[in-house]
Order: structure tokens, then C-alpha cells, then sequence
């Protein structure tokens, strides 16, 4: 940046120089930390275009403006953009300058993105750069082109994941398989332009790449560690708590039959494909969002079994970017089993379980808080040896929702700042307290409890009633075959579990009524994580 020492003033009068001065120079202070705070959060160009708006009012009492109405420089630097204004040699210097601005002025315009006309005269080079992919970044994440260049970007996707580049400008490599390249053409660069990879939640992880022009470099863009965070659009869904569910809604299922055996008592191989979908789904309060699903529904299928069971599950991604699936259920090694497949792709998962409780699986692909957050859970349930049965069993899946537009995807700045707009039980807000679950009078009624997050906990508690039987983690904490807590009398009133903790309460109704079951944790609750056990004599 010119500083103000190397300026020539444009004309003799101190009131004139001291207003081009004032105007060619950036105020410090605010103006200039909250530019720096927005390029360092990709939310602006590293070329601050107000300075330039500065410039053009600072000529518009003493610089010469091109035919295309910009204000020209009259001397252009290696960084562009700023204007010198005329030295003292006389209004027949200032005249001569200000001809020679316009011929300049037609070759280098206007560098900046936004509304201001590009006038840049191409110069016939074609620079062709090459970038990859390492994790959740682009190597290298900045090109510098000199202006009135056309660029031409090959991304080569190295990484195990589908990926893309698109630019500001709208030109795109459209979506590129794991060890693919794609190249998009950007045309003849004008000044800086920003780019990310549009696959969902990662240019929040740091998928971000620069276009910069005439020796911006990489050193003008500090992004705090990689990261890059948008703002929002302001277009992001608004539930309402009141809202009621479609008529034609169907609750998502929270009966849950008995462990299927073998003939002979003995262990058991248990066979299931599981296949990606992505797809518009309501998540209650009057909203719906893209889905990202195993089978279609969320949570995923709720699988049940024994110690000692072996389960084959088959991962179909029919989706439009790369998945995976992390069973906590097995012991294996997540080298191959967990890896993410493309679009089209399919793996086995193979595991034997060893010990009893409720087990969360999900997507495992980054980022893997807005894979689970936008649906992709589910539950594997390994009964306890000696397990009795009871009348009714239902399953509790608690997730979190974080509301991005109507019918589109999470909002990745809401997962990361840890702020859901809904809580649900098996996928849905409100949606027991619509469509209750049922029971009778002196019915024994066990709630297997999975926190599926990504982040939230749950503190499960029935109002009305008290549990004799919990199993938490692996373990009876009260009743069980020990009867644990029977010398003492003792009850619990809630399960409280960490994300990716599970377990089951039992309890038993003496009286028929309305027993509303909820996340103790109010705020949830009222977001949603509440349903209704109706219960009849």
C-alpha cells in the first residue's frame, strides 16, 4: 500500500491535498479490523473494495475518470487499486497524466468483484494450475493470476471422498470422485475471486480457495487456522413449536420386537443392506430438510441381537457424495470397514458382538458432525444375557436438529456452535406427542435410551413414574438379575446420557393416563424431545 509520504498532492491548495490524502487512505481502527476479521473469515476478498470506493471519490474532484466511467489510476502498482493523485507540476501535466490514465485504465480497470464494470482487456496468457486434496483442504489454496489472464483449475482429488471447486463467479468442476480430476475454465480473470468445495459442511471445515490478481499472493488471506465460516444467508428455517405434523404423517415406529434366534439356540449371522438416501424429510415444527439417510429413515434401522452374533451389513451409497458407516457395536479395525465409498459404491461390514447394550452407528465421513446431525444414526441393540421379557418395548433415538433453509441442508454454523433449533425423539420434534405410544395399566414397559447427538446429551424421565430396572452402559445400576437396590428400596427418575451412551429403564403404570416422557434438560424439551405413553385401563 502506498503510505502517505510517497503521495504527491494534485494540486497547490492545502485543503485539496489534505482532502485527496485523507480520502486515498484508509481510516485505521474499526473499518479496518472488521475488514481484516472478514477476510480472515472468507466472508470478504482479501482486496478491500471500499478502499477503492475511497479512491474513486477521492478523484471525483481531482482524477480522471475512463470512458467506462471508473476512476483511472494514474500510475498502476504491482498491487493495483489504489490511485496516485497528480504531482504539482501544473494543470498541463494533470491534463497530460490524466490522457495517459484512460489508456491505462482501459487495460487494467477494475480488479475488485462486485458491482463496478470490469474493464480488463485480455492479454492472451492462459494460466493452467493444478490443486489436490488433503483432508478437508486444498493444496495449494491460492493461485495468483495476472489480470486479464484466463485460468484454467484442474482439481485432482486425492483425497477418499467426493469433492468439488466452485467458484464465485459460478463456473464449477462439478462433483469429483475420490482419485478423479475435474477442470472448470474461470475465463479471463479480472481481480479476486473466492472459491470452496460445495459438498455439505465443507467449506465451514475449511474448503476454501483464493483467486488473486497482480501479486495479491497468499500471504493476504489468514484464515485462523484454515477455517472458514459464513455468515448465513438469513434464510435459515424458523420452527414453530406449535405447528402440527401433516395429516398424513406416520410417527417413526418405536415398537421394538423381541431379538430374533437361531433354531438352535446358539449364535446367529444376521444379514442386512443398508442403503444411502438423501432426501427431503419433515424434522417437526413445521419444517422440513435434506435428510441424509440410511434406508430411507431416520434413525436408521434398528438392528437386535446377542452376544455373540455375528452382523454382515452391505452399505449401498445411492447418494450424491461419499459415506460411510462406524458400527460401536463391533471390534474391527476402521482402516477399510469405515472408510467413505462414492456415489455408486458398496462395502461389507462384518463384526461379532461381544458385549451387551445399546450401540450408536453413523456416518463417519467428515465432517461427521453434519453427516449424524442431517441423519445418518441408528441403533444395534445386544440384548444381556438372561434378559427377561416384558410386555412392551419401544426405542428412543435422541438427536439433534440445526435448521439451514426450508427443505434444505444443516446449517454447519449452527453444528458448530453447538445450537440446535429442534430436539427429537426417533428423528422428529413433537412427533409422540402427536401420535402417542401406547400402553395398559400394570403393563411392564422397557425404553431402550440411545444419545445419538452429534453433541447434545439427554436426561430421559417419564412424568408420573419412577424406573425399578436401569441398565446403563453395559451394566445394571439398579434391579437386573442381582436386584440391585431392592435391600434399600431404591427407584430412579432419569437416565442421563452423554452423546453416543445408551441404555434402558424399565417402569410400570398403576393408573391409565397421560405420561408425558421428555429430556429433562427443559430447553430441549421444549424444542421437542417429548412425547406422550398413553396409557389405558
Amino acid at each position: 500500500m502506498t503510505t502517505p509520504s510517497e503521495r504527491t498532492p494534485s494540486s497547490d491548495s492545502p485543503e485539496e491535498t489534505a482532502e485527496t490524502t485523507e480520502a486515498a487512505v484508509p481510516a485505521p481502527g474499526k473499518a479496518d479490523a472488521a475488514h481484516r476479521r472478514a477476510v480472515t473469515a472468507g466472508t470478504a476478498p482479501a482486496i478491500d473494495r471500499s478502499r477503492r470506493k475511497q479512491a474513486q471519490e477521492a478523484g471525483s474532484s481531482g482524477a480522471s475518470v475512463t470512458s467506462a466511467g471508473s476512476t483511472a489510476p494514474a500510475a498502476s502498482t504491482p498491487s493495483g487499486g489504489l490511485l496516485h493523485s497528480t504531482d504539482r507540476r501544473g494543470i498541463l501535466m494533470g491534463l497530460l497524466t490524466a490522457g495517459a490514465a484512460v489508456v491505462v485504465g482501459s487495460v487494467i480497470g477494475n480488479r475488485g468483484q462486485g458491482g463496478t464494470t470490469q474493464d480488463v482487456e485480455a492479454t492472451g496468457n492462459t494460466v493452467n494450475a493444478t490443486i489436490s486434496v488433503e483432508g478437508l483442504r486444498f493444496v495449494p489454496d491460492t493461485v495468483d493470476v495476472t489480470p486479464g489472464d484466463r485460468l484454467v483449475i484442474t482439481l485432482d482429488n486425492t483425497a477418499d471422498q467426493v469433492h468439488d471447486l466452485v467458484l464465485a463467479t459460478g463456473q464449477t468442476t462439478g462433483r469429483v470422485a475420490a482419485r478423479a480430476k475435474g477442470t472448470l475454465d474461470a475465463g479471463v480473470v479480472t481481480g479476486p475471486v473466492e472459491g470452496w468445495c460445495s459438498i455439505a459442511g465443507h467449506r465451514a471445515q475449511g474448503m476454501v480457495f483464493h483467486v488473486t490478481a497482480g501479486g495479491g499472493g497468499a500471504g493476504a488471506h489468514q484464515h485462523g487456522g484454515g477455517q472458514s465460516r459464513r455468515t448465513g444467508s438469513g434464510k435459515d428455517a424458523v420452527p414453530d413449536y406449535s405447528a402440527q405434523l401433516p395429516a398424513n404423517f406416520k410417527a417413526f415406529d418405536a415398537a421394538l420386537p423381541a431379538a430374533p434366534s437361531s433354531p438352535d439356540g446358539g449364535p446367529m449371522t444376521h444379514r442386512h443392506t443398508f442403503t444411502v438416501k438423501e432426501q427431503v424429510m419433515p424434522v417437526g415444527g413445521g419444517v422440513t430438510q435434506r435428510r441424509m439417510t440410511f434406508n430411507g429413515q431416520v434413525p436408521g434401522p434398528v438392528l437386535r441381537g446377542k452376544v455373540g452374533d455375528t452382523f454382515e451389513i452391505t452399505l449401498v451409497n445411492d447418494g450424491t457424495i461419499s459415506h460411510s458407516i462406524d458400527f460401536h457395536a463391533g471390534i474391527t479395525p476402521p482402516d477399510e470397514a469405515m472408510r467413505s465409498i462414492n456415489p455408486g459404491e458398496s462395502l461389507v461390514y462384518t463384526f461379532t458382538a461381544q458385549h451387551s447394550g445399546i450401540w450408536l452407528y453413523h456416518c463417519s465421513t467428515s465432517p461427521m458432525s453434519l453427516h449424524l446431525a442431517a441423519g445418518m444414526h441408528g441403533a444395534v441393540i445386544i440384548d444381556p444375557p438372561g434378559l427377561t421379557a416384558v410386555d412392551r418395548e419401544y426405542v428412543i433415538v435422541a438427536s439433534e436438529v440445526y435448521l439451514g433453509p426450508e427443505g434444505g441442508e444443516p446449517s454447519t454454523d449452527k453444528i458448530a456452535a453447538n445450537a440446535p433449533d429442534l430436539m427429537t425423539f426417533n428423528g422428529v420434534a413433537f412427533q409422540y406427542h402427536q401420535q402417542p405410544l401406547k400402553a395398559k395399566v400394570g403393563e411392564r414397559v422397557r425404553f431402550w435410551v440411545m444419545a445419538a447427538g452429534p453433541s447434545q446429551p439427554t436426561s430421559f424421565h417419564v412424568v408420573g413414574l419412577q424406573f425399578d430396572q436401569v441398565f446403563f452402559e453395559g451394566a445394571w445400576t439398579l434391579g437386573g438379575p442381582s436386584q440391585i437396590g431392592s435391600a434399600w428400596s431404591g427407584g430412579s427418575q432419569a437416565l442421563g446420557l452423554h452423546p453416543a451412551q445408551g441404555g434402558f429403564v424399565e417402569c410400570v403404570a398403576s393408573e391409565p393416563g397421560h405420561y408425558v416422557f421428555v429430556s429433562h434438560s427443559f430447553a430441549d424439551m421444549e424444542k421437542g424431545s417429548h412425547g406422550v405413553l398413553e396409557v389405558t385401563a
